[in-house]
C-alpha cells in the first residue's frame, strides 16, 4: 500500500477512508511486556537515544495491535539537554538546573540544538523503513508551554506556581524563554519530517491548567508560530492538548491540520466547535479498565457521534495507562474498524 492510500494519512487530510483509523497515545510503553523486558536493562533515556532500541519499542505495538499509525518512541524533554539543561529520570523527569532567571534564559542554547538529537532522526529513518506502506509514522515534540513548564518547575508540578508567576509577573522573561523553546521545537520537528516522519504531533499535555486569557495572551502566539512554520512541511500536523474545553476554539485557531481532544467533551460537540479541521480522540483511558459491554458502548458512541464524517482519527483522550490490558487495547482497535467500516 502506498503512503497516499494509508487511512491514517487520508483521515488527517479529511479525505474519505474505508474505516476510521486508530492509534493510541503512549501505545509503546510499560503496559506491554516486551517493553518492560527492555527496561530491565535500559533506562528510558537509553531507549530513546539508541536508534535501534527506539525503533524496536516503536514497532512493538504495531506488531501486537491492529493500529493505523506508529508514533516515534522518544520523550518530550529530549530537547532540554541540547539546550543546556541537566535531565534525569528518578523515576519521573527531574531538571537539576531549572530556568528561573534572566541569566538562566540567556544561557540556553538555541543554534544547532535540535541537530544534536541526530539519534532521534536516525530512529525515524529506521522506523520508516519498517513501516513503509503499512502504517503511517508520526513524529512528535512537546509544545512550548508544556516544555517551558518543566524547565521552570524542574519537573512535574501540581499547580505550576513558578511557571505562572513568570508568565504573569515577568512576561518579558516568559516571552524570551518561549521564543527560544519554539525555535528548537520547530527545527526538531522539521528534522523529523526530513528523516521520514509522515505526520507530527505537538503535545501540550499541561495546557489545561491555564485560564482562557492566559492561553490567548501568553501561549497561543508561540504555539501558532510553530504550527504555521510546520504547515510548510506539507505533512499533517496534529495539535493536542488536555482539558482545552474552556478555550477550544482558541486552541484550534492556533493551527494544525488535526485537533486532538480529550474525553471531557463529546465528539460531536468538539467537531462543531472546531469547525472544518480533522479531529483526533477521544476515549477516556480509564475506560480501558471497564467491562467489555460498557467499553464497547463507549467506543461505538464516539464513532456514532462523529456521524460518518471524514477527518476523524480515533484515539484516547490522553495516553495509555500502566497495567492497561493489551488485549483490551486490541479489542478497541478492532471495534473502531468494525463500527466505522464503509
Amino acid at each position: 500500500m502506498t503512503s497516499e492510500k494509508l487511512r491514517f494519512l487520508r483521515a488527517c487530510r479529511s479525505q474519505p477512508v474505508d474505516a476510521t483509523p486508530v492509534w493510541f497515545m503512549r501505545q509503546a510503553g510499560r503496559y506491554m511486556a516486551e517493553y518492560r523486558e527492555l527496561r530491565k536493562t535500559h533506562s528510558i533515556l537509553a531507549l530513546a537515544k539508541t536508534p535501534e532500541l527506539a525503533c524496536e519499542v516503536t514497532l512493538q505495538p504495531v506488531r501486537a495491535l491492529p493500529i493505523d499509525a506508529a508514533i516515534l518512541f522518544a520523550d518530550i524533554l529530549l530537547v532540554l539537554e541540547p539546550m543546556g539543561l541537566k535531565l534525569r529520570f528518578a523515576p519521573g523527569p527531574t531538571i537539576s538546573n531549572p530556568v528561573r532567571t534572566e541569566a538562566d534564559i540567556k544561557r540556553l542554547k538555541v543554534k544547532d540544538a535540535a541537530a544534536e538529537l541526530d539519534c532521534v532522526f536516525q530512529a525515524v529513518k529506521l522506523i520508516r523503513r519498517e513501516t513503509e506502506g503499512k502504517v503511517g509514522l508520526i513524529g512528535f515534540a512537546g509544545a512550548p508551554f508544556t516544555v517551558a513548564s518543566y524547565m521552570i518547575e524542574g519537573g512535574h508540578s501540581d499547580h505550576y506556581k513558578l511557571t505562572k508567576a513568570m508568565m504573569t509577573d515577568r512576561p518579558d522573561l516568559w516571552d524570551a524563554l518561549m521564543k527560544k523553546v519554539r525555535v528548537v521545537t520547530a527545527e526538531y520537528l522539521e528534522a523529523q519530517v526530513k528523516a521520514g516522519a509522515q505526520a507530527v504531533q505537538l503535545f501540550d499535555s499541561w495546557i489545561g491548567v491555564l485560564s482562557p486569557d492566559q492561553y490567548r495572551r501568553h501561549v497561543r502566539p508561540h504555539s501558532k508560530w510553530i504550527l504555521e512554520r510546520l504547515s510548510k512541511t506539507d505533512v499533517p500536523v496534529i495539535s493536542f492538548g488536555t482539558d482545552t474545553n474552556g478555550f477550544l476554539e482558541d486552541f484550534a485557531s492556533a493551527g494544525g491540520s488535526v485537533i486532538g481532544v480529550d474525553w471531557r467533551i463529546d465528539m460531536d460537540v468538539a467537531r462543531r466547535r472546531i469547525g472544518k479541521k480533522a479531529v483526533q480522540g477521544n476515549l477516556d483511558p480509564i475506560l480501558l479498565f471497564s467491562g467489555k459491554k460498557a467499553l464497547k458502548a463507549a467506543v461505538k458512541d464516539i464513532i456514532d457521534r462523529n456521524g460518518g464524517r471524514s477527518g476523524h482519527i480515533f484515539n484516547l483522550g490522553h495516553g495509555i495507562l500502566p497495567t492497561t490490558p493489551v488485549d483490551t487495547v486490541k479489542m478497541v482497535a478492532d471495534w473502531v474498524h468494525e463500527f466505522s467500516r464503509k
